[in-house]
């Protein structure tokens, strides 16, 4: 076969391929007031239950953002995303240090996402990591995000995220892990829930993980620097007597820095 022949052969592809994309690319005019049914991520952990032969359900209760702590939606986008209000849909400099991290490590993990990306895979697409569904979720992402308002994208994201075996929607996980609605969630507790969102099964907001400890610590350290939560006097007076004396003080890291290093 010729050099023009495979080229035409090339174009055909692509261009049948943008036409399936586009012919499967999922309709948002119900969610912009409707809260989804069931997302295709659930039902991948309820195919893995029946293959494992596990009995769980869905643990998830539906509320609007009016009804989150303020204290939790910070902490969430400290440590999921924290250009969420700034880009549209994509942390160009997160995924250009995701790929050189991957190149070194020689490896292909498709890290630096963002909230609007993660949504987009949670209602949408399979978990598994290739190329072709990488492709998916920035187009749907791309739409996504010019159809559906920042403040909707972060109520469905928080409504549907996993937060642990069975338990979806940070009203459940509130409930579960608390006893409390979410509404109520003090900024200790929401930095401990966004400090296990990277791998929620793994690890639980209650308890004495190291990671959980230390991730939630720079998440609500970052919160108090940003004046989101304001500690009490002893607390801030606790906190300046375990500093060490100016000449000691180890080089100051950058918070993303910071955050990045606990994961």
């Amino acid at each position: 076969m010729t050099r023009s022949r495979w080229i035409s052969l090339g174009a055909l592809v692509f261009f049948l391929l943008a036409v399936v994309f586009v012919l499967s690319m999922p309709q948002f005019s119900e969610l912009k007031t409707d809260p989804p049914r069931k997302t295709a991520f659930m039902e991948h952990r309820e195919r893995e239950w029946r293959k494992e032969g596990k009995t769980l359900r869905i643990q998830q209760v539906w509320v609007p953002l009016t009804k989150v702590s303020p204290y939790l939606t910070q902490a969430v986008i400290i440590a999921e995303d924290d250009k969420f209000w700034t880009h549209e849909g994509f942390d160009v400099e997160a995924i250009h240090k995701a790929i050189e991290k991957d190149l070194k490590a020689r490896r292909f993990k498709f890290g630096g996402s963002t909230i609007s990306q993660q949504l987009t895979r949670n209602l949408f697409l399979s978990p598994e990591k290739t190329l072709l569904r990488k492709l998916r979720e920035a187009l749907i992402t791309w739409k996504m995000e010019r159809i559906l308002s920042k403040r909707r994208i972060l109520e469905l994201y928080l409504n549907v995220v996993e937060w642990g075996e069975g338990i979806f929607g940070i009203e459940a996980a509130s409930r579960f892990y608390f006893g409390k609605p979410a509404f109520d969630l003090n900024p200790e507790e929401s930095a401990r829930l966004a400090a296990i969102l990277p791998n929620p099964r793994k690890y639980r907001p209650t308890g004495s993980q190291p990671y959980v400890m230390n991730r939630a610590r720079v998440i609500y350290d970052i919160m108090v620097k940003r004046k989101i939560v304001i500690p009490e006097y002893e607390e801030v007076k606790e906190r300046e007597e375990e500093l060490p004396p100016a000449e000691e003080a180890p080089q100051a890291t950058t918070e993303k820095e910071e955050l990045e290093s606990q994961k």
